[in-house]
């Protein structure tokens, strides 16, 4: 097989090229909003996002009996409350972001199994849509997460001025009068619509990698956040489009394919740093 055969297979199937657009876009989003969550020591956030969207994916199915898009709408609804109170937990409580995420995280995940536990019938659909199936990607499906990542990652850039000084120097930020809790509510806001717009396709596992290894290689490279900002991006793209093909020729789950690439990025990368030392 020469190299235009390698790419021309799998890209004459429909089903692999919305496969492979969904996971390069889901990816860019998760990773860009992860480098400033992994350089806030947040990294813990999304796992907890991922895992408090159980309520609303239950609720969405016991008023909507199996209607995939009204589940979506309610674990995002439900990501984007449960970003908001960790927040709120925070600050009005005095404690840690860590203990906040711990704490809305526990109580979320608790009451959904206890929702998922009332509605047998549909227990087994509820844990696919969080693992997701990316190779059933549908274009409504497609449309949906491309549309998402794309006004997340316009949203950064937008206020990336912002976002930056937020991060690396809140008080002086607060001195310049620039809206730093907004800036720090808008980014909880962001990572609960990447994580529940990556779980609907490509599951848990692709979206808490991508949100953490794109961002942690980026570091590993680049020393200013533009370029770590840059760098994260582009290997979570390359894990995204890598990814698909490996699972395509190796008969790998797709999530774990595309994980196993991003993790290899960054062992090359820590590899360079002990090589260097």
């Amino acid at each position: 097989m020469n190299l235009v055969e390698f790419f021309a297979a799998p890209l004459r199937h429909a089903f692999f090229v919305r496969a492979l657009l969904a996971a390069m876009s889901a990816a860019a989003a998760c990773a860009a909003v992860g480098t400033f969550l992994v350089l806030r020591g947040m990294t813990f956030f999304g796992d907890a996002l991922a895992h408090a969207v159980l309520p609303g994916v239950a609720l969405g199915y016991l008023f909507h009996r199996g209607s995939r898009t009204a589940v979506f709408w309610w674990a995002l609804g439900t990501a984007i409350l449960a970003s908001l109170g960790i927040g709120w937990v925070s600050r009005r409580g005095r404690l840690k972001e860590d203990t906040a995420i711990g704490i809305v995280f526990v109580g979320m995940f608790a009451l959904g199994i206890g929702l998922i536990s009332t509605v047998r019938g549909y227990a087994v659909d509820l844990v696919h849509f969080l693992f997701g199936n990316v190779l059933a990607v549908s274009p409504f499906d497609l449309g949906l997460v491309a549309g998402l990542s794309l006004g997340v990652i316009l949203v950064i850039l937008a206020l990336y001025k912002e976002l930056a000084l937020a991060t690396f120097d809140p008080l002086f930020a607060r001195t310049l009068r620039l809206p730093t809790e907004f800036m720090r509510y808008l980014l909880l806001v962001l990572a609960a619509v990447t994580v529940v717009t990556a779980l609907r396709v490509v599951g848990v596992a692709l979206a808490l990698a991508m949100l953490v290894v794109p961002p942690a290689t980026g570091l590993l490279w680049g020393r200013r956040l533009p370029a770590v900002l840059t760098l994260a991006v582009g290997f979570a793209v390359l894990s995204g489009f890598w990814g698909l093909f490996l699972s395509y020729y190796a008969g790998m789950a797709p999530g774990a394919a595309v994980v196993l690439v991003a993790t290899g990025f960054f062992l090359l990368a820590l590899l360079r740093i002990i090589g260097r030392g």
